[in-house]
């Protein structure tokens, strides 16, 4: 029989209403069975530190620190099968995005580069619309260190004399194409 790991819940600082701020699923989390159908539903279970299941557990035990520490939500890759298939109807990926947002808030420094990733991103698509990859790594790479570009210069270069990568000008002023999808997704969200 498997060892069970214990965890002493008197020796960790616990938040009992961390998952009732967890909109949109709030409350409705403390409705789940921990029947594990998001982990069985998960394909990156398996490379995650706490799978799914385990981590809406510690969500409705109000483990703050460990859940918000975890690479979990990084690795999420918003297949939306978890909510799909979970039995109470739980909005699982949107709360796993509201996750991702208060460690960027809190800064958690383990997923530093994830969170740079995910924002560098984010702001180039706003800005375009599409992807452009070297204004894209660019910011990537300059908001984390940016000797670490050096690295990836030999695959630069191959892409760039294959026709692969387009050298184009960054657009530094006026409005970005989808500023105003985003600007109602934050008002949606209530950050307006």
């Amino acid at each position: 029989m498997a060892e069970r790991e214990v965890i002493n819940l008197t020796a960790i600082k616990r938040d009992p209403t961390f998952g009732d701020r967890l909109i949109p699923a709030g409350q409705q989390l403390s409705t789940c069975i921990q029947c594990g159908t998001c982990t069985a539903s998960c394909p990156s279970a398996t490379a995650m530190d706490i799978t799914p299941r385990k981590m809406w557990r510690m969500v409705q035990l109000g483990m703050v620190d460990e859940v918000l520490h975890s690479k979990s939500m990084w690795l999420c890759s918003i297949c939306y099968q978890c909510q799909a298939r979970c039995p109470r109807g739980i909005p699982l990926t949107e709360t796993i995005a509201k996750l991702k947002q208060l460690a960027i808030q809190q800064q958690v420094k383990e997923w530093r580069t994830s969170t740079t990733f995910y924002l560098a991103f984010s702001s180039v698509m706003r800005r375009y619309g599409r992807m452009r990859e070297m204004e894209f790594m660019a910011q990537y790479f300059l908001s984390n260190n940016p000797l670490d570009a050096l690295g990836y210069a030999g695959m630069g270069w191959t892409m760039l004399r294959r026709g692969k990568l387009r050298p184009e000008l960054p657009k530094l002023t006026g409005p970005g194409r989808l500023d105003k999808l985003f600007d109602r997704v934050a008002e949606l969200e209530g950050k307006r």
